[in-house]
């Protein structure tokens, strides 16, 4: 996925993410976005928020997620 790849240009992995933001324009989202989260995140465990909000800045987008991790070393 994208969030691997960058982590890993900087030298990371995913089980050094220690915080996850998914905005959501859609609310009937959150089931599935969570599942897909805990997918990839399942066993890390970062702190995680969930948030709906109006739209985002390109209006086909149903979900955006940021993530924030602690690099080696």
């Amino acid at each position: 996925g994208l969030i691997q790849g960058v982590l890993a240009q900087a030298g990371a992995r995913l089980d050094n993410g220690v915080r996850t933001r998914m905005y959501l324009t859609h609310v009937e989202d959150w089931e599935q976005a969570g599942r897909v989260h805990g997918e990839f995140f399942g066993t890390i465990r970062p702190a995680t928020t969930m948030v709906v909000v109006a739209k985002l800045l390109n209006p086909t987008w149903r979900i955006e997620i940021e993530a924030e991790a602690v690099l080696p070393g």
